[in-house]
């Protein structure tokens, strides 16, 4: 196990079950909600996963940047000041993110795997790691080629990965936090809430993990005032176990192929 283990686990709880209840978002939401079983399954098991796709990725675009960029370049880039590399990676790596999260909104077969992501109905920290292996790692691969082909120090990589991962559980979280004018530039709970809600004025929204100004300049940036979503979810029929939704993206009926073919399911009109 790795930095999801379950030690790393238990200091994400010690730090966001008192969050979640100080700036709660919605105070009668459980702690032990439904779905959490599953989710601390994802937590443990996954991050495994991606980590040694990681680390094979790393090693074998390191090796060829040897060969193919000039010595030069990654000693420029990873001579800089941490401070400096680590956000120049956010930028390059979200950049790399919102391309390949628009792509599994809008490619059918690639939401199949995103869409059990979008499958949580009641979000919360832990949440944010419900992801089937091969969106996490297609979103890695894509977002961290030019990261390591760039030769950014491994010390900034690392710092990059802790703020990442931190980001990302609070932007599950169920907590309202106003980030003010910095919620144009820096994403926020409410950010990325929207982008989980099944509101039709809301699909295709805040597609960015960290910085929102890439949607505000992209045209898909959507937080409507102070207001949060009513509910999350999609309407496909996404398993409940973790097998179940492991095998989901693989097991289509000719039906879905075909319904596919003219646009990728969407969340649950507004009752």
């Amino acid at each position: 196990m790795d930095l999801f283990g379950l030690k790393s686990l238990l200091i994400c709880v010690l730090i966001f079950v008192p969050l979640e209840r100080i700036f709660a978002l919605r105070p009668q939401q459980k702690i032990l909600r439904k779905g959490l079983g599953i989710d601390v399954i994802y937590a443990v098991f996954n991050g495994a996963l991606t980590k040694v796709c990681v680390l094979l990725m790393a090693t074998i675009i390191i090796s060829a940047a040897a060969l193919l960029v000039p010595e030069g370049v990654p000693n420029a880039v990873g001579g800089q000041a941490t401070w400096v590399q680590i956000i120049e990676i956010m930028v390059v790596a979200d950049l790399g993110v919102y391309a390949i999260h628009r792509a599994f909104h809008a490619i059918p077969v690639l939401w199949k795997f995103h869409s059990i992501h979008h499958g949580i109905e009641e979000l919360d920290w832990i949440a944010s790691f419900r992801a089937h292996p091969v969106d996490q790692i297609i979103t890695k691969v894509v977002s961290l080629l030019p990261v390591f082909f760039l030769g950014f120090s491994t010390e900034a990589i690392a710092i990059y990965f802790l703020i990442y991962t931190g980001h990302a559980l609070l932007l599950h979280a169920n907590v309202r936090i106003n980030f003010g004018p910095l919620r144009w530039l820096i994403a926020s709970p409410q950010f990325h809430h929207w982008h989980h809600a099944g509101h039709r004025d809301a699909y295709d929204k805040n597609f960015a993990s960290q910085l929102s100004i890439i949607d505000v300049l992209f045209g898909t940036f959507r937080v409507p005032g102070s207001a949060m979503p009513e509910k999350y979810g999609v309407d496909d029929p996404i398993p409940l176990s973790y097998l179940g939704q492991f095998g989901y993206p693989f097991l289509q009926k000719p039906q879905e192929h075909e319904n596919a073919e003219i646009g990728a399911v969407k969340p649950a009109p507004d009752a």
